[in-house]
Formats: C-alpha cells, structure tokens, sequence
C-alpha cells in the first residue's frame, strides 16, 4: 500500500515540475525547458502506468526504455544548447 502512495507522489511531482519547466518555456522559448518539461511528462507517465498495473514492476525493461527516451530528451537539448552557445 505504502509503495502505490510513494508511486503516487512521485508521479505528481513529476507532473508538477513538467508544468513549472513549461511555463518558463512558455515565457523564453528555449528548447531546454521544453526538454525538461517532456522529460517529467514522461516520468510521470511512466510513475502513473505503473500505478495502474496490478502488480507493478520496476524491473521491466519497457519502462527503463521509456526513462531512456525522456534522459536522452534532455542530453539532446542541453548538447544543442552548448553547440549554439559555442557558434
């Protein structure tokens, strides 16, 4: 019971700071919180699928592929960032 409520939490966290990174887009427009902004969404997604499965499994790989998308998301937006900084 204790681990659906922390799954819980975390998820809505997640979708709490993926709309605080969109509203500072909102206001810049840089592609880096934007980036972090989808990679929360996707946590949380992902925190949130698991929640509703019967019998939730950390160990999966799809959802290690999923956490993937959503790092590589932001390795992407911050290695954009330094190349437009250095040009």
């Amino acid at each position: 019971m204790i681990d659906w409520f922390l799954l819980g939490v975390i998820a809505m966290a997640s979708f709490t700071a993926s709309l605080f990174f969109f509203r500072f887009w909102r206001e810049t427009r840089d592609f880096l919180f934007l980036a972090f902004a989808l990679a929360f969404l996707i946590e949380g997604a992902c925190r949130t699928s698991m929640l509703l499965t019967r019998h939730p499994n950390e160990a999966s790989p799809w959802i290690y592929v999923v956490r993937l998308v959503g790092f590589l998301l932001v390795l992407g937006a911050i290695v954009n960032k330094n190349r437009s900084r250095s040009a």
